[in-house]
């Protein structure tokens, strides 16, 4: 536990003496920097957020007073302590009425809770349109050692997962991308009608594994409220991207890599309790 004035001196230092290596991956930037494709909670694209919720499955190291699920429905607030904390290896679904239909853009985005550009609690994302069948977005992390508890990531290096940027901006997802995976060939999944947004956390310590099949990535450990923190999730159906260009933010395409997915461990995330009185470490 740590006082208010803890806080405020870890949030400025965090924030106003980032990385040395920030801006240094592929993929588009945090929030408010040019390329980046943060999209603000007042956005005048969202036309709708999550109208419920099922199989919320709280992970372990977080308290009750962090699982109440009904805080992801509705419009985000950007605020700390107004989310639903998922757990290591927890999980979520939001469900949408009406559905979330593939427009030109990106179609919704999923807000998480960071109080700063860097210090970044992921979260893998799936959809449906029954409910039943999923399939996930691809994603990739090219952090490439152990993250500490209070540690940092740089935006640039990640793509893909939900948590990408700071609380108040959502991490905007093409229903598009998805076109070609199995699920939707086979019609099982029907990217004109997703009711369904499965989000689940990812554990931190190298356990999880991105697309390529290589570990992910971020503060670890973390306790009482660990693992992803959700606010909510927005729906445009289609709208563009703030930066230009595509999900990749016109970039150069990420080193190639090759690997084996898989997930598995215990991991977790990080916020305030008793905002700004108090911190805890998750």
């Amino acid at each position: 536990m740590k006082t208010g004035f803890h806080f405020i001196l870890l949030f400025t230092l965090l924030t106003t003496f980032p990385p040395a290596d920030t801006i240094a991956g592929p993929y588009p930037p945090a929030a408010g920097e040019e390329g980046s494709h943060a999209i603000h909670m007042d956005n005048a694209a969202f036309e709708s957020w999550a109208a419920d919720y099922k199989d919320y499955v709280a992970g372990s190291n977080v308290d009750d007073i962090w699982q109440t699920p009904e805080k992801a429905l509705g419009h985000a607030i950007g605020s700390s302590d107004d989310i639903v904390c998922l757990g290591r290896q927890g999980r979520i679904t939001l469900i949408f009425d009406p559905p979330i239909e593939d427009g030109e853009g990106w179609d919704f985005a999923i807000f998480e809770n960071s109080f700063s550009n860097t210090f970044l609690e992921l979260a893998y994302v799936m959809v449906s349109s029954n409910g039943l069948d999923f399939v996930r977005f691809d994603n990739d992390s090219l952090t490439a050692e152990p993250v500490s508890g209070f540690g940092s990531i740089d935006p640039t290096d990640i793509d893909g997962f939900a948590g990408k940027y700071r609380q108040a901006f959502g991490t905007p997802f093409d229903l598009h991308d998805l076109a070609e995976k199995d699920e939707v060939i086979s019609g099982n999944v029907d990217l004109s009608s997703i009711s369904y947004i499965k989000i689940k956390d990812i554990v931190g310590d190298g356990t999880c594994f991105d697309t390529d099949g290589d570990p992910v990535y971020d503060p670890y450990p973390t306790f009482n409220s660990a693992g992803f923190d959700l606010d909510a999730i927005g729906v445009s159906n289609g709208a563009p991207y703030p930066g230009g260009g595509n999900g990749n933010g016109g970039q150069e395409p990420p080193p190639q890599k090759s690997g084996k997915s898989g997930i598995g461990g215990n991991g977790g995330c990080f916020i305030s309790t008793l905002f700004p009185d108090s911190w805890t470490a998750q």
